[in-house]
């Protein structure tokens, strides 16, 4: 019996034979890896493979594992794989090969992250899961695409860094690299913890650390924005639950974060970036959850539950509704709300998927928002939190008037003439985004297929009177109001600053100085040290030699011009190539260092 085969490896190493086939085979094939990873999925949780962990490795004196296999990771590696293979079949019109081959690794990674039993793994893919997804933003090949990615790269590797560092320290602190629940509270004893949480809250988009998410995504390809919608800040949640449960602070953050991507989203003109920040406001939802996670207890528990739960949602509506953004922009090559309007006749099966995704997201009873997202918001009236409860039911009411009203109105009619003319998207677009409403609208109506997936027993019905009556009202009141203020909600042409302002515009002022005054001393000093160099390795010895002969008069009339000519040493340098030298000392004091390094963790 096969010991255990790990979903993320059936995505890793199936991208590999992506460049090599074409056409109609490369298709099946690119939907052939997501069914196999699920059927994968089905033979684990039904014990096929035997109980784990699984795949542990010795790695310099250390146990990894590569296969924690739970109710937690299962349900993420679940809908990670069924959103997989959603988004493929959105893509498959796709003809350029990187694009596909870096989607699959970024999603193989991630169920690396899901799977990972310890911190030495979890950051390896963490790592890889950073760098693929910023290929997806950069394939669009625009100035902004590529400004965009390398800002996101760079906040990305800052959290890599506090993530290794809070990994040493751990190690250093406790002796183990166990990924499990890490200490919390406050003196210099837990500064591994806050720096592993600072990376994880990165990744989760919490503000202020989370512009990089609104400022990237609208920025990546129209494919590649629905791959982003999925895996980075749920792999953030995972861990956050995995590692942090019941961490008051994360309560408190969540809150805001719901209410705060709901503001930004009431000023931006970009339909996609105003998804986006509707992303950091149910990313709140869930954060907010993990913070009310405390264990052994009935309300932590739901809130565990509701954080889990939403994040499987969330995944499939916000996929639904970038792909219905995603479907204008590639038909008519507008992203602004100002450029659209009255396209309703030629886009009408749009839409309507669209509206599926606006209905979840929003918490319509009948869709899955509404079985996940109260959840969370329940459990912050358990834990008698009515502060937490009014800011996410006014997340709640925001999301609706902007993501169910304001951009479908502003997108597909507000104008009594189109402003252009468009079409379906290719059927292939229709296809993902029709499977992607079943599955919304399935969950929401048998919503018992997903709490039995959670990581405890469920004790809670959405489908209780209050609850339907309380969201109808809640989201009635909220159409009546837009209906009378509609002509008030167009966009309008502005720039959002956030707080990405503080990184972006310093930024521009290190690249100036690392590209002209600190280049060109770079340079400078290149030159003399070269010319140093050569008088040293051509001339010194001649001199010495003909100063013996004669002092007096080969120290005056040979070795003062010798020394000061330096276009003749230079010229001289380049033919013993010091340069080449000089690269081969770099690197075998770069080998020394790793060994000197590699000596003192394993001392």
């Amino acid at each position: 019996m096969i010991e255990w085969l790990h979903p993320g490896l059936i995505f890793l190493l199936g991208a590999l034979l992506i460049p090599v086939l074409k056409g109609k085979w490369r298709q099946a094939y690119l939907l052939l890896l997501p069914a196999v990873a699920f059927t994968d999925l089905i033979f684990i949780s039904k014990g096929v493979f035997g109980n784990g962990p699984f795949w542990q490795l010795s790695f310099m004196g250390y146990g990894l594992t590569l296969g924690r296999v739970d109710r937690l990771s299962m349900v993420f590696a679940y809908v990670f794989v069924i959103a997989s293979f959603c988004m493929t079949i959105y893509a498959l019109h796709v003809k350029e090969t990187g694009q596909h081959l870096a989607a699959f690794i970024y999603v193989g990674s991630t169920l690396g992250v899901v799977f990972a039993g310890d911190l030495f793994t979890l950051f390896f893919f963490w790592e890889v899961m950073a760098w693929s997804s910023m290929l997806l933003i950069w394939y669009r090949k625009t100035k902004a695409a590529f400004g965009a990615g390398f800002r996101f790269i760079m906040v990305h590797m800052f959290g890599g860094i506090c993530l290794l560092a809070g990994v040493v320290l751990h190690l250093q602190a406790t002796g183990s690299i166990a990924f499990e629940s890490f200490e919390w509270g406050l003196g210099s004893e837990y500064l591994a913890s806050y720096l592993i949480f600072l990376a994880f809250i990165i990744n989760a988009a919490v503000p202020p650390l989370g512009a990089w998410l609104a400022d990237a995504y609208p920025e990546a390809t129209v494919t590649g924005a629905v791959f982003l919608t999925a895996f980075t800040t749920k792999s953030a949640i995972y861990v956050l639950i995995r590692g942090f449960p019941g961490v008051e602070l994360l309560m408190w953050l969540g809150a805001i974060m719901a209410m705060y991507g709901v503001v930004y989203a009431v000023l931006e003109n970009d339909i996609r970036r105003l998804l986006a920040y509707h992303i950091i406001s149910q990313v709140g939802y869930m954060v907010c959850g993990v913070g009310m996670g405390v264990s052994g207890t009935a309300a932590g528990e739901m809130a565990i539950n509701g954080a889990a739960a939403h994040a499987f949602c969330h995944i499939l509506y916000k996929a639904l509704l970038f792909m219905g953004m995603g479907a204008v922009l590639e038909v008519t090559g507008r992203n602004k709300l100002t450029e659209l309007g009255g396209i309703y006749k030629y886009m009408p099966i749009t839409f309507h998927l669209y509206m599926v995704g606006a209905y979840s997201i929003s918490g319509f009873p009948l869709f899955n928002g509404f079985v996940s997202k109260t959840m969370v918001v329940t459990a912050s009236g358990m834990w008698h939190q009515p502060i937490i409860w009014l800011l996410l039911e006014g997340a709640s009411i925001g999301t609706f008037l902007h993501t169910g009203l304001k951009l479908p109105w502003g997108v597909w009619f507000a104008r009594e003439e189109p402003v252009c003319e468009a079409k379906e998207p290719p059927k292939n677009m229709l296809a993902a985004m029709g499977l992607t409403a079943f599955l919304c609208t399935l969950l929401g109506v048998y919503p018992k297929i997903l709490y039995d997936m959670l990581p405890y027993p469920v004790h809670y019905e959405p489908y209780a009177m209050g609850h339907v009556v309380a969201m109808s009202q809640l989201l009635l009141f909220t159409f009546v109001a837009f209906w009378f203020l509609r002509a008030m909600l167009h966009g309008t042409p502005t720039i959002t600053l956030d707080t990405d302002w503080f990184y972006r515009i310093p930024g521009k002022r290190v690249i100036w100085f690392c590209e002209k005054p600190l280049m060109a001393f770079a340079s400078f000093i290149d030159r003399n040290v070269l010319r140093i160099a050569g008088f040293f390795v051509n001339d010194f010895f001649s001199l010495v030699v003909k100063f013996v002969e004669n002092p007096l008069d080969k120290a005056f009339h040979v070795g003062l011009p010798t020394l000061l000519n330096f276009e003749q040493i230079h010229d001289k340098i380049r033919k013993i190539k010091v340069r080449e030298l000089s690269f081969n000392i770099i690197y075998i004091l770069l080998a020394m260092l790793i060994l000197l390094l590699y000596m003192v963790v394993m001392r």
